[in-house]
């Protein structure tokens, strides 16, 4: 469960994107300060350093897409992707089917 100080640092962080501001450990212990939120003097660095290169937009434009989904650059992958899926289909349609428990002259309830 999330404690009072980790939200408050998300909240500040999400701020701080929100205007377009970069995220910064100083940045957000002024908006903590402002609110009132009193926590720890690492937490706001910690956030900052786990931010540091994300782009929290499409982080949080994309959480519904499911897990490891490309962004949007990743366009030409999935074309490239496509060829791969149809020999996959091929080699599906080759495979012989497996024989079933009726055929070996036994059932489950024999």
């Amino acid at each position: 469960m999330a404690t009072k100080a980790e939200l408050a640092c998300v909240y500040s962080a999400l701020i701080l994107v929100d205007d377009d501001v970069a995220v910064t450990g100083e940045k957000i212990s002024t908006i903590l300060k402002a609110a009132g939120v009193d926590v720890e003097p690492y937490w706001p660095g910690l956030f900052a350093k786990a931010l540091e290169g994300v782009n929290v937009r499409d982080l949080i434009t994309n959480i519904g897409s499911g897990v490891g989904a490309a962004p949007a650059a990743g366009a030409p992958a999935a074309a490239a992707a496509a060829p791969a899926a149809e020999a996959a289909k091929e080699e599906k349609k080759e495979e012989e089917p497996e024989e079933s428990d009726d055929d070996m002259g036994f059932g489950l309830f024999d």
